[in-house]
């Protein structure tokens, strides 16, 4: 290729050369003199004129530094340059990156193509990147069944007596296993200078606000680094710094491309600048403009560097937001069409074909593909014994790494809710090649708090509600034991501590033990279903048992409870107190596959119980009852229906009243109040219809009917289909941050009717 000369100013000098450092001009002047080391050698037979003419072209042509700025989700406009670079075949030889700039230069430098980077640009699901909830099929079963209290999901860390928060809305643990699977094919390099090409990722210290320009080690690290937005993303600890978003440092870094060695740049620019007098309205709005200034002004020092040689391309992004990154593909024909208008300029650095396969076949050769792991070893920085890790990996010694194998365990791990991040590198020592998983402790626990509310109002004057607060200690001991304390008060108020102790790094089997108080109302019946009163039951309680957890999706446990305390009658035909008394001993089965127990649109759950009390435990009667309930759910698009039947027996129709079934209320015979029905048996069938209406990151929002069927009854011979409740609902759903909010009407064929607000897990048994 002819080199280009351009008509240069006393500031650029000749291709760059009087702007940059020293050592811009001896690269300069090396590539001469390695050109003049040619001349000797081009008498003999074994140099050909190709081999000399390519030398000499790759030696005069200009040095390309490709320079892509931070801009959030208007990054993805930075794919759309890269395709017209490729088209007009323009070889780069230096990338980089800030924040977004980061992602799509780290992933170029790594090998992909315009059109690879493109295709995950547009498959990845933002939503679930920036959720650092594990997937509920990803958490234990322990776990899981959080979710059947009524507590806010929200958790506030507790750690050496001082309240603790999250540093960032999100810690980024799924987008770190996205990026070690796409930068997988360059793991081995450590020095960025080795990539296929040479790279740089540009990021903040935020301790001291300066700029740190990343050239070695974990690749995927450091793109993670160099777009961690402050209180957005978890800042990333490298080298005992803690950085972020380089953005805020050199949102567009010409300087560091020029101090690798580049001539001229090819720069793009895709900040949304300074809001105008008309666009700040709230004190959001002002908080961003701050920000803003920090971005702005360091890019206008850096595009003021730029010579007549060098091509900038803005695109025209508008009104797209840096955050909106569910239309971040929105952006790439823009780019493309912004590097398009800019060809003329572009052209001019273009190289024939046969230079540009050379080049591609540079870049493949240094990609090494995926490794075979020759040891696995687990680095863990918490208080659980290491086993707990590293029985969950399965990835064995003298075997091909298997990323989605591996990704599986890994989420698993983190299901578990002790870790802050759990995630993987590979290295190499000396001739090996080995797996390291890294698992870091949450640094604002092992202490969790969480408040909760359930509440229910049929509009009707009935109505209640009840608020609790639930402290949990994990990590007692190397196992993962937990402690936990809640306390309730409302219209049922409670307390209760309970100690959980797995028996195996696995966790696979535990033992429990559970004491308490609680306070409940029931309502009592005649023989005819004539409501006589409502009797409030106040005893102290004790669990204990064992069991046996089956993977993330199920779990057996035998056990036994008692309990001692006083029926009152609050409404209704006066009685004297009497005692309450219980103790039994169970067996129980669940199963719990729901994607989600709030709002289910994948999955099943289900429960068999059976209870057996006796006088020699602790009752006042010996009975048998037995309980079972089972629902599915099944979705296509934004619809869903959820079958669900349950049912439960006395077997000889002998229970006391503490040991009565309760049905009614929203969902389980609406338009009924809530546990209106008491009785020693009881049914009930529901069909429920969603379809989602909205689906973002903080708010998920449902409509929803319901058709049931069912009836609670005093003996087994009354059982039958012909006295059974007929009711249906219509109602709104919304899964918000405190839980499941749901507002309503149901009507029964009793003519008795309600509109609900409820707060609370409707879909569990």
């Amino acid at each position: 290729m002819k080199r280009q000369h351009y008509v240069s100013s006393a500031r650029d000098g000749w291709i760059g050369a009087s702007r940059g450092s020293p050592g811009h001009r001896a690269a300069h002047w090396g590539r001469l003199i390695s050109l003049w080391s040619w001349i000797p050698f081009l008498s003999f037979a074994t140099v050909t004129p190709a081999i000399a003419d390519e030398a000499a072209s790759e030696a005069l042509r200009p040095r390309i530094g490709l320079v892509l700025g931070g801009g959030g989700a208007r990054g993805a406009a930075h794919v759309g340059v890269l395709k017209v670079l490729e088209e007009l075949r323009i070889p780069v030889d230096y990338v980089v990156g800030t924040s977004m700039g980061s992602v799509v230069g780290g992933l170029y430098a790594c090998g992909m193509s315009a059109e690879e980077i493109e295709r995950e640009i547009r498959a990845m699901d933002w939503d679930d990147l920036f959720k650092d909830d594990p997937s509920r099929q990803d958490r234990t079963f322990r776990r899981k069944r959080d979710d059947d209290s009524y507590a806010f999901k929200a958790k506030v860390g507790v750690r050496e007596g001082k309240i603790k928060i999250p540093l960032a809305y999100v810690r980024g643990q799924k987008f770190d296993l996205l990026l070690n699977r796409l930068t997988l094919p360059v793991v081995g390099v450590d020095d960025f200078d080795q990539l296929p090409v040479p790279y740089r990722a540009v990021a903040t210290d935020l301790e001291t606000g300066k700029e740190v320009v990343l050239a070695e080690g974990n690749l995927a690290r450091a793109i993670r680094a160099s777009l961690a937005v402050p209180a957005a993303f978890d800042p990333v600890e490298m080298d005992s710094r803690l950085l972020v978003d380089g953005g805020l440092a050199n949102n567009v870094p010409v300087s560091v491309a020029r101090s690798m060695g580049a001539d001229v740049f090819i720069v793009v620019d895709v900040g949304s600048g300074l809001f105008k007098r008309d666009e700040i309205t709230n004190a959001l709005d002002v908080t961003a403009q701050l920000t803003n200034f920090l971005f702005t002004l360091n890019t206008e020092q850096q595009l003021k560097s730029l010579g007549p040689q060098d091509v900038l391309i803005t695109p025209p992004l508008g009104d797209l937001s840096g955050g909106d990154f569910g239309s971040a593909a929105e952006a790439i024909p823009i780019g493309e069409s912004a590097a398009r208008e800019a060809i003329d300029a572009l052209r001019r650095y273009s190289v024939s074909e046969e230079d540009y396969a050379r080049y591609l076949a540079s870049r493949d050769r240094a990609r090494s593909g995926v490794p075979e792991i020759d040891f696995v070893r687990t680095e863990n920085r918490s208080r659980l014994d290491d086993a707990v890790i590293a029985k969950r990996i399965t990835a064995q010694p003298g075997k091909p790494l298997d990323v989605d194998s591996l990704e599986r365990d890994i989420s698993r791990v983190y299901g578990l809710e002790n870790f802050e991040s759990v995630r993987y590198d590979v290295v190499s020592e000396g001739a090996a090649s080995g797996l390291v998983v890294n698992a870091t402790e949450k640094h604002w626990g092992p202490g969790f708090l969480q408040f909760g509310m359930t509440s229910s109002n049929d509009l009707q004057g009935s109505s209640a509600i009840n608020l609790g607060a639930i402290y949990t200690q994990t990590a007692i001991n190397s196992l993962n034991g937990e402690w936990r304390t809640g306390v309730q008060l409302g219209q049922e108020p409670g307390l209760f501590t309970e100690i959980h102790q797995p028996l195996d790094p696995l966790t696979r089997y535990f033992v429990y033990g559970k004491v308490g108080y609680l306070s409940n109302v029931v309502n009592v019946f005649d023989d005819a279903g004539t409501k006589l009163s409502e009797v409030r039951l106040a005893s102290g309680q004790l669990e204990l048992g064992a069991g046996r957890e089956f993977g993330s999706w199920g779990e057996g446990r035998v056990g036994y409870r008692w309990g001692s305390g006083t029926g009152e009658v609050i409404t209704g035909t006066p009685a004297p107190d009497f005692d309450v008394a219980r103790g039994e001993a169970f067996a129980r089965l669940f199963v719990d596959t729901f994607d989600s127990l709030y709002f289910p649109r994948s999955g099943h759950i289900g429960v068999l119980e059976w209870r057996a009390a006796r006088g020699g435990l602790g009752a006042n009667v010996d009975y048998d009852q037995v309980l079972l309930g089972y629902a599915h759910a099944h979705s296509w698009g934004a619809n869903t229906v959820i079958g669900r039947l349950a049912g439960t027996t006395t077997l000889d129709d002998d229970a006391p009243l503490e040991g009565l079934f309760q049905l009614g209320g929203f969902l389980r015979l609406s338009g009924l109040e809530e546990d209106q029905l008491s009785g020693q048996h009881s049914g009930l069938a529901t069909l429920v219809y969603m379809r989602r209406l909205l689906d973002v990151q903080l708010l998920r929002a449902f409509a929803g009917a319901s058709l049931e069927l069912g009836n609670v009854w005093q003996n087994s011979s009354d059982a039958s289909l012909d006295n059974t409740i007929f009711a249906g609902s219509l109602f709104l759903g919304v899964d918000t941050p405190i839980g499941p909010l749901y507002i309503g009407y149901g009507r029964a064929d009793t003519d008795d009717q309600s509109a609900y607000i409820y707060l609370g897990p409707r879909f569990t048994f």
